[in-house]
């Protein structure tokens, strides 16, 4: 049987709470002094011509804007030819998130997915996986100019002024957390993530061995969020012919 908490009295249970609540307020303060700063940053300017390829075509960065005047972007890792189970599960954690454009939109902010790979393959993924946001292709050309030595995977925010691009801020691994309110949501749970490396009593569950990449965000051989598509009958048939999958996923 899994190892559950002590059990207390409602009194003696609020109290702790309270005490608790104490360290969640200093964490939330220090989270918006953190976001202040980052509001102080410089800003790099980069080029607005950079070449995309949407729906409709090539297009440049500027116009993945929208006509707002800020841009965050979520670089999605791509691997070409490899079938759907064997594409990124973090980025597909990540994307697969967020869902209402709205709030963002009402502050000026357009969200788009940048991709690695060739259109036609990575937006079959995102037919199949019934993702609405916008979605490129970033061409090899341009994968200097943006990613600028860094790699997909990571989020980008962009801010737009007149025909000039300038890049505000970055991040990658645990920094892309925010993405996904799944894991903000399981940390306020009793077993948290269920994963290896966390501070948990004993015999609490760890379901996912975080050692093997990936793993956090996978159930038998398949990103998390695969498996209702497949259920409800959607194919993953991505429209390349399969490469073997070399076990190396982003995470």
């Amino acid at each position: 049987m899994t190892a559950v908490p002590p059990i207390v009295d409602r009194a003696a249970w609020l109290e702790q709470v309270a005490e608790l609540r104490k360290r969640e307020k200093a964490h939330t303060r220090e989270g918006d002094a953190i976001a202040a700063a980052r509001r102080r940053l410089p800003m790099v300017e980069v080029d607005p011509s950079a070449k995309l390829v949407g729906a409709g075509g090539e297009v440049t960065l500027l116009d993945a804007f929208e006509g707002r005047s800020q841009l965050f972007v979520s670089y999605h890792m791509w691997h070409t030819g490899r079938a759907a189970a064997g594409q990124c599960e973090g980025c597909t954690s990540n994307t697969g998130h967020v869902l209402e454009l709205g709030y963002l939109h009402s502050r000026g902010v357009t969200f788009a997915v940048f991709c690695q790979g060739p259109f036609e393959e990575s937006n079959r993924y995102r037919e199949f996986m019934g993702w609405e946001m916008p979605w490129y292709s970033v061409p090899q050309a341009s994968v200097e100019q943006l990613v600028a030595g860094r790699h997909f995977g990571m989020k980008c925010c962009y801010l737009r002024e007149g025909d000039r691009v300038f890049e505000t801020y970055w991040t990658t691994g645990r920094g892309c957390e925010p993405m996904g309110s799944s894991y903000a949501m399981l940390d306020m749970t009793v077993y948290g993530r269920q994963e290896t490396w966390e501070d948990s009593p004993e015999g609490w569950p760890k379901r996912f061995d975080s050692n093997r990449p990936g793993d956090a965000f996978r159930l038998d051989g398949r990103p998390i969020s695969q498996w209702s598509r497949i259920a409800a009958g959607r194919s993953d048939d991505l429209g390349a012919s399969p490469v073997a999958d070399a076990g190396q996923h982003c995470h």
